[in-house]
């Protein structure tokens, strides 16, 4: 798998010398998808990253930023998502969020405290986030969000983990969501800032009344802090809360794991109600484009007895090289390697962690 990725990295800075388009307000990058995992085996398609500025804003507005991507599996899965992060009318709107429709498969390792044996399972949904917010003062932007997924498992195991109807949404849910959101947003520039504070604190009522089929809360603090400990040595910090309040599916509960927290575990390792994770990484300059960071994480999870377990906290730390693909926009290939207790886990990617 590690070979995989790493071939997967040299194809992508390959390409990059042959294939990026630079002009003022439009940078594009296509790559190869190539890469190997065990729920998967071998995986194959294309993706493209491109940064860019709306004809009414200047160029030294923010960049507007998106990634699609297209990628099949040999266990026949499909892959297609877009990820955006748009800056329109000299940044007095801001939206942001991802569409997608995936034929996948996880590991399920139990929820909260009551680990059970691992499966596999494969699931069919598609996937829905938009966010969209105005200025409203200095730094501080409002707006609403909106979620959508629609989750159809299709183990049909009669015995096993995957058989306990207790568990909330473990054969099929539908989550839709909408509610306010505050953002503030100081950094420097977006993709890779050196200085500044970026923070969402968000409420999403998910339900019914908007076409779910679970009713539930979910309050979230996401925020990160950037600032220059040397001159060629930024020190960013991220803090996140997860509040989870009501009848929601094992799918929308606070996780750790994955490629943007607590990097080294399977994404969804550990699931309950409530999450917390503090991060931080190093990030320096190696060479020419090539950069590196150093990372350490720190994590816990809760429910409505205990809102953070503090004393059963979970910690990951690795270190990882960055490419940067656009120069003016300092949009980076993201290659990592973390360790955490009994395991390990590579991540290649595009953007930062957060």
């Amino acid at each position: 798998m590690r070979m995989a990725q790493f071939l997967f990295l040299i194809l992508a800075i390959s390409g990059q010398l042959h294939a990026q388009k630079d002009t003022r307000r439009l940078r594009a990058f296509p790559f190869p998808v190539i890469y190997y995992a065990p729920e998967t085996r071998l995986v194959g398609g294309i993706a493209g990253v491109g940064t860019f500025r709306f004809k009414r804003d200047s160029i030294q507005s923010k960049p507007s930023s998106m990634t699609v991507g297209l990628a099949y599996t040999q266990n026949r899965q499909l892959l297609l998502y877009s990820t955006f992060s748009l800056y329109y009318d000299h940044q007095r709107w801001y939206a942001f969020g991802e569409a997608g429709y995936y034929k996948y498969s996880y590991k399920f390792y139990g929820v909260g405290q009551h680990e059970t044996p691992v499966v596999i399972y494969g699931v069919d949904y598609p996937r829905i986030k938009i966010n969209l917010a105005h200025h409203i003062y200095t730094h501080l932007y409002a707006g609403f969000g909106y979620q959508f997924e629609n989750y159809a498992i299709k183990d049909t195991a009669t015995s096993g983990p995957l058989a306990d109807q207790s568990i909330p949404g473990i054969r099929r849910s539908r989550s839709s969501g909408l509610g306010p959101q505050l953002i503030y947003d100081s950094r420097d520039t977006v993709l890779f800032p050196s200085r500044g504070f970026y923070a969402t604190l968000s409420w999403m009522n998910n339900g019914t009344l908007w076409g779910g089929d679970h009713n539930f809360n979910r309050f979230v603090l996401d925020a990160s802090y950037y600032c220059k400990v040397y001159p060629k040595l930024i020190l960013a910090l991220n803090s996140y809360f997860s509040i989870v309040k009501g009848d929601a599916p094992f799918q929308q509960q606070s996780l750790l794991g994955g490629n943007k927290r607590m990097r080294g575990y399977y994404e969804g390792r550990y699931i309950d109600k409530n999450g917390a994770v503090l991060q931080t990484e190093l990030r320096f300059p190696i060479y020419g484009r090539f950069g590196g960071v150093a990372f350490g994480d720190a994590g816990s999870l809760g429910n409505e007895q205990q809102v953070f377990r503090l004393d059963d906290l979970k910690y990951s730390y690795g270190a990882g090289i960055r490419f940067n693909v656009i120069r003016k926009d300092h949009l980076n290939l993201r290659l990592d390697y973390a360790l955490v207790h009994g395991s390990s886990g590579v991540y290649f990617t595009i953007g930062e962690a957060f």
